[in-house]
């Protein structure tokens, strides 16, 4: 049974590259999460009046990757102290968030952002929220940098070498 989880890592071109990576990763989308229109474009996203964060949706098998890993991985990738702002991107869209569909994955969620905290000595800023809506990317931002090798990306080449080589527990 195959397993879904929202994350929202920054600039989504190089966080779902990152996350896709990872062994039991089944498939990812990227796409607009917990704002207040419908249906919006890249362009009123990049507004930040439309409340959405570039989110990357996640689905994978729980029988090859628990959702701890899962989120230990993304908190790998991305600075999870920084506000609105990752790498040089800043404004509202590049916030850090868990998005959740299923209640049951909850307590898995603020156990591992809990660890995070401790291990940092302080509060995070990535917010841990249930999905409200989630709308898909236009097609250009799928799978971009497989598409556009040298485009744009706040992530290492390092990192999406941590991610393939990341052995899943």
């Amino acid at each position: 049974m195959e397993k879904t989880i929202y994350l929202a890592g920054g600039c989504f071109w190089g966080t779902e590259h990152y996350l896709k990576k990872i062994r039991g990763v089944t498939s990812t989308q990227t796409g607009y999460a917990n704002g207040n229109t419908k249906n919006p474009s890249y362009e009123e996203v990049y507004t930040d009046t439309t409340g959405f964060a570039e989110t990357v949706r996640v689905c994978y098998d729980p029988d090859i990757l628990s959702l701890d890993f899962l989120l230990e991985m993304y908190f790998t990738a991305i600075d999870p102290l920084s506000l609105n702002r990752q790498g040089e991107d800043t404004g509202t869209r590049y916030r850090t968030g868990i998005y959740y569909c299923d209640s049951s994955d909850l307590a898995t969620i603020k156990n591992v952002c809990s660890s995070e905290e401790r291990k940092l000595g302080q509060k995070t800023a990535v917010e841990v929220e249930v999905l409200k809506n989630f709308y898909p990317a236009e097609e250009y931002h799928q799978d971009y940098l497989d598409k556009n090798p040298d485009g744009y990306c706040h992530l290492s080449s390092e990192l999406f070498e941590f991610a393939k080589n990341a052995i899943p527990r």
